[in-house]
């Protein structure tokens, strides 16, 4: 059993450590408002996490998975929130085009652990991947919904490493980022990220 959780828990971290939509909106949040709301973001990612690990466990992430109608639903609310993100980030790059200095600058609007949060739980890949994975990485040796759970538990806690380190990295950077024209670079760059993470969560299939 041991080793079944060890090559699980290598497997999750390979995906976990794969840019995707949780990376691009904590990056952004933690350039622009600094690590400890990084971190906050963080949470919150982890939080919805926990939350599709939960439903997962009692099934009804599997019909969610299983129902075209429903994941539909839930990717396109997925794809609007992450294009909102992105337009707020175009718009604030050209909202900050004076040579403020780094404290000046605008700070992206909204609670950051909310965003993290429903970044998250509206992305049905989270889904899709818990029900269609996790189960053939369960340790044989355990029931599984308990074999699940641990597995939940150590993708979320994988997750809160991963990414609470790479908020503490570009933390060290932030002065060179925090730089006007540096600034609204990443903000475009950024912008666009969220956008065509959007458009790819609204073209994605179950």
């Amino acid at each position: 059993m041991f080793v079944q959780l060890l090559a699980a828990t290598g497997v999750l971290a390979v995906l976990t450590m794969v840019p995707g939509p949780d990376m691009a909106v904590v990056t952004r949040r933690a350039l622009a408002s600094g690590w400890q709301d990084g971190l906050r973001t963080v949470g919150g990612i982890s939080a919805g996490l926990l939350i599709w690990g939960a439903l997962t466990v009692v099934g009804l992430a599997a019909v969610l998975a299983a129902s075209a109608t429903a994941y539909t639903v839930v990717k396109l609310a997925g794809a609007v929130y992450l294009c909102f993100l992105g337009v707020q980030a175009l718009l604030q790059s050209r909202a900050g085009r004076s040579e403020t200095p780094v404290a000046g600058a605008p700070v992206p609007a909204g609670n950051p652990w909310r965003t993290g949060l429903v970044s998250n739980v509206f992305n049905p890949k989270v889904a899709v991947f818990y029900t269609g994975l996790l189960p053939t990485l369960a340790p044989s040796g355990l029931p599984p919904h308990l074999g699940m759970t641990l597995l939940v538990l150590v993708h979320t806690a994988l997750t809160l490493g991963w990414l609470g380190g790479y908020v503490l990295v570009l933390a060290k950077a932030r002065a060179f980022f925090g730089r006007p024209g540096v600034r609204r670079a990443m903000d475009r760059v950024s912008g666009v990220v969220l956008i065509g993470f959007g458009v790819k969560v609204a073209a994605s299939q179950p």
